[in-house]
Parts: C-alpha cells; sequence; structure tokens
C-alpha cells in the first residue's frame, strides 16, 4: 500500500523531537511492508515562506494535493497536520475518490483549540483517532465516519535506552515538565504549580537526585539530550495536566517505559487496568508516591524487576508495528477487537 504521511518531522532545525510520533507510525508502517512518503506540512510552509509557516501555507497545499496526484496513495494519514486546509483534503478526496483519509491526534480533550483542530477536518476524514478514549469520543461521531482510540506508540529503535540493566545510574528521577506553572496540573486532587510539587516530593524523598527538565528554570532538553538523560534515570514520572481523561496520557509515557524506567503515575486514568502494580506503580496520594520512590531508591533489583516487566508489557502491546496495523484495520473496515487489549472504538 502506498501511504503519504502528513505531519511534523523532525526534518529541519525547528523540528527537534526525535520522538515524535510521526516518524514511529511510518517506521511501523514500512516495516509491515507498506510505501511511506513523510511530508513535513510545517518544515515545507517555511521553505516556501521565508521562513514563515503561515507565508507558505496556500503553497504546501499546492504541493500536497500534487504529490497525492503523482503518487496516488491508498491511504493519507494527517497527524496535527495544522497546515493543510480542510479544502485540500477535500479537493484530494475529489481527484481520488477512493482513497481512505485518517486524522490522528495525541493532544488532550481538555484542550478546547485541540477540540477545534480535530473537528476542522472531521466533514473530510473518514476515521478520526485520538489519545484518549471512552464516550468523549462520541462528539467527534460523524456520519459514515469512525472515531476511535489510538495510544503513544513505542519504537525499539527511537526507545534505545535499556536502563532497567544498570543497577545504579547517575539520576534517582526524571520528570520533563513543558510548562509547570501554567496552567496547573490537577495531581492527587489538588492543582499544582509543578515547582511546588517536586519541592514537597523531594521533602519527602531525602537526598533525591532528580534530573528535572523545565522544572525551577532548568533548561529543557531535546533531540540526543533529552534521550541521553533517559538513559541515566532509574525513575520516571509521568503526570499528565489531569488524569481523568480515560486512557489520556503524554507521549511521555512511551519514552519512559520504552527506556527502561520504573514508571510511577497515578490512578484514574485507566492504564491500571493495562499494567499490574509489578509493571507500572500507581499512586493515590502524594505520599504514597513518596513511599515508592524511596522503595525503589533502597531496592535497586526491585526497580529494575518492575522497570523490565513495565518496558516488555509496553513495547507488546503498544509498538509501532502494532499500532500501524490497528490504524489499517480500522480504515479499511477490517478491524478485530480481540487483538488489541485497549478500548478501540466507543461501544
Amino acid at each position: 500500500m502506498q501511504i503519504i504521511h502528513v505531519s511534523s518531522f523532525p526534518v529541519s532545525p525547528k523540528s527537534k523531537n526525535l520522538h515524535a510520533i510521526s516518524t514511529k507510525l511510518s517506521n511501523g508502517f514500512v516495516r509491515n511492508g507498506h510505501s511511506v512518503i513523510n511530508f513535513s506540512d510545517r518544515d515545507v510552509a517555511r521553505a516556501y515562506g521565508f521562513g514563515y509557516r503561515r507565508w507558505g501555507r496556500k503553497r504546501a497545499n499546492y504541493i500536497l494535493r500534487e504529490i497525492c496526484a503523482l503518487h496516488k496513495p491508498q491511504l493519507l494519514l494527517l497527524g496535527h497536520a495544522d497546515v493543510i486546509y480542510a479544502e485540500t483534503i477535500a479537493e484530494i478526496r475529489n481527484d481520488q475518490p477512493d482513497i481512505r483519509i485518517v486524522q490522528w491526534n495525541v493532544d488532550p480533550l481538555f484542550e478546547p483549540d485541540n477540540i477545534r483542530r480535530i473537528e476542522s477536518k472531521l466533514d473530510v476524514v473518514d476515521v478520526t483517532l485520538i489519545s484518549t478514549a471512552g464516550d468523549l469520543l462520541r462528539r467527534f461521531k460523524r456520519p459514515g465516519g469512525i472515531v476511535g482510540f489510538m495510544p503513544n506508540p513505542v519504537d525499539f529503535s527511537i526507545e534505545r535506552g535499556n536502563v532497567h540493566e544498570c543497577e545504579d545510574p547517575p539520576f534517582d528521577l526524571f520528570y520533563p515538565c513543558g510548562n509547570p506553572a501554567k496552567p496547573l496540573r490537577h495531581v492527587f486532587g489538588v492543582d499544582w504549580n509543578m515547582n511546588d510539587f517536586i519541592t514537597t516530593l523531594s521533602d519527602l524523598c531525602p537526598k533525591l537526585n532528580a534530573c528535572l527538565p523545565g522544572i525551577k528554570g532548568a533548561p529543557h532538553l531535546v533531540g540526543a539530550l533529552y534521550q541521553a538523560a533517559l538513559e541515566q534515570s532509574a525513575i520516571g514520572l509521568n503526570i499528565s495536566r489531569r488524569q481523568d481523561f480515560p486512557f489520556y496520557s503524554s507521549d511521555r509515557m512511551a519514552h519512559l517505559a520504552g527506556n527502561g524506567l520504573a514508571v510511577c503515575m497515578e490512578y484514574g486514568s485507566g492504564f491500571e487496568h493495562l499494567f499490574s502494580g509489578r509493571e507500572v506503580l500507581f499512586s493515590s496520594t502524594l505520599q504514597e508516591l513518596a513511599d515508592q520512590i524511596n522503595e525503589l531508591r533502597a531496592y535497586p533489583r526491585l526497580r529494575q524487576e518492575i522497570a523490565a516487566a513495565g518496558r516488555d508489557r509496553y513495547f507488546r502491546l503498544f509498538n509501532e508495528r502494532k499500532v500501524a496495523h490497528y490504524i489499517e484495520e480500522i480504515t479499511f473496515d477490517r478491524l478485530d477487537r480481540s487483538a488489541y487489549e485497549w478500548p478501540t472504538t466507543p461501544e
């Protein structure tokens, strides 16, 4: 099958995400035997807009339509392809009536702007896949359209770390935070500035040696520096802005589990139904989280066992080939629900 995948790919200095979900999905489709053309819509727009995305947006849309006409893909995959107009997608379908068109989205549904972006293309795509599950997806259902859950994939060629094999890595804890204060994060029933959260957690975990990009003014890490920090950290803290949206997590969870960190996170997201307490550590209070971290620090072999089990489970559940195959099945009406442990489409 020929696929054109439109998303943000790390092909320029502006695209710094070496762990991009777009890359993992394209890898999965290629490894499943398909031909994939990656179209980095933002970079194409910048290239034709003298460095400004909005100046080159019209040209990027024209080029995408021309590429589709040239290669005649069976599947057009759109991942946060905000540069591309809905009108362009409609024109591509008019050019190729048999094409199937999918949009995927891994941003939270508690962001109104993200809902707007998803809804802007609902009338021109066949399938919408979102990294949140359950009844919240029903608002995106349109006549003839499919809406479903898509997990954050993991990829052995990208999540290359094996820190679960290391008994004494340099850092006890790793927690990267894009913006610790705006907005506040709702954790354990409290709205937290994450600078304060980490201070309180550190008080409960004496002499905690943590790598905390973005916290208290620490520089953010990208690219190889981010991967290196993952590979040097024993425990990974997976805290999203909210835990009450079913099966939502940032893709940080894939980075942590995939590189062999022992993952700690709050109860309530639904992942406790997919992972046991011997694979991922779940907590209900800040004190419980601190107790778990202190135990893992005191017993490195226990931490390694939990991290290894969590890594193995995450790769079995959400590897790039399986997620790509799932997208193919749901798009071409061949979905075998029994093959997937995660929620698929709303019942």
